[in-house]
């Protein structure tokens, strides 16, 4: 498999569930008994061990020229003017006006709380050989989803005006991408994960950035993965765990080489965002 580009930190219907909740910043972390879970935060101990039931090389690859900055901009414009939520209102080429994701959440909740909100930023990286994902892989020490591949983002505050605001705040606050360098293009709806929250992600495009400045204590590193690959289904692994007599699916992105020498092992929450990412850019 290739080398991931890797920027380590300075030394200073047919919906679906899926189980893993996508990163929250630290300022989530559990001091605060009201955010405490009733319950263990995955049900899924060790993904990478997890069956794999098939892929879906099947489908096709978005093709090139819908992974150009102005196609995105394009394909994504009606999504500033619309609510992300579980339907989202985007007319198509064939007149189908309602697009619904494949994957809408991880399942049924492990916390008896109200939905609080929370978002992710997707940042597309302008790169010469085209588009690429910029993630986040979590620190190993972390309670909570050590050393899992993430999106830069968080829990809304009171002061963020929108999810585009948080997820913005929240990229800034991770990884060191200021609010200006993104290029805001779009939204996704919304995704449920067991912890009870409402995440939505948020799409941007923006140069490579010239410095990151990364949460030490929550960022071990950042990559970058080609948009291409992560658009092509055949490199989409569908799994199946029984857990208690439950059984769960999730769908997985391995790709490139990690500090460990394993692949980045891209599932989960983020991965299903990623799919209802392709989802979305296929429908046309």
């Amino acid at each position: 498999m290739a080398k991931g580009r890797a920027l380590r930190p300075p030394s200073s219907d047919n919906r679906t569930n899926v189980t893993n909740p996508p990163t929250m910043s630290s300022s989530d972390s559990p001091t605060d008994p009201a955010l405490a879970p009733a319950a263990p935060r995955s049900l899924i101990r060790d993904p990478r061990a997890a069956p794999v039931i098939g892929s879906d090389d099947h489908l096709p690859a978005i093709p090139a020229e819908r992974l150009q900055p102005d196609a995105l901009r394009a394909r994504f414009a009606p999504t500033l003017r619309a609510h992300a939520d579980v339907e989202l209102e985007v007319e198509s080429d064939d007149g189908d006006t309602v697009w619904m994701p494949e994957f809408v959440g991880d399942g049924q909740r492990l916390v008896e709380r109200p939905l609080r909100q929370a978002a992710v930023l997707i940042p597309l990286v302008r790169r010469p050989e085209g588009l690429t994902v910029l993630m986040t892989r979590r620190t190993d020490h972390l309670n909570d989803h050590a050393g899992q591949v993430s999106f830069p983002g968080g829990r809304t505050d009171p002061e963020d005006a929108d999810a585009i605001a948080t997820a913005l705040r929240e990229a800034h606050e991770e990884v060191g991408i200021a609010p200006a360098e993104v290029e805001v293009i779009g939204t996704l709806p919304t995704y449920t994960t067991v912890t009870a929250y409402e995440v939505t992600p948020v799409v941007g495009l923006l140069d490579p950035p010239r410095s990151l400045a990364l949460d030490a204590f929550e960022v071990a590193e950042v990559f970058e993965v080609p948009l291409a690959f992560l658009m092509n289904p055949a490199n989409h692994r569908r799994h199946a765990v029984v857990f208690q007599d439950l059984s769960r699916r999730f769908i997985s992105m391995p790709w490139g080489v990690d500090p460990a020498g394993e692949a980045y092992f891209i599932w989960g929450a983020t991965a299903a965002m990623l799919r209802n990412l392709y989802g979305f850019l296929a429908r046309r």
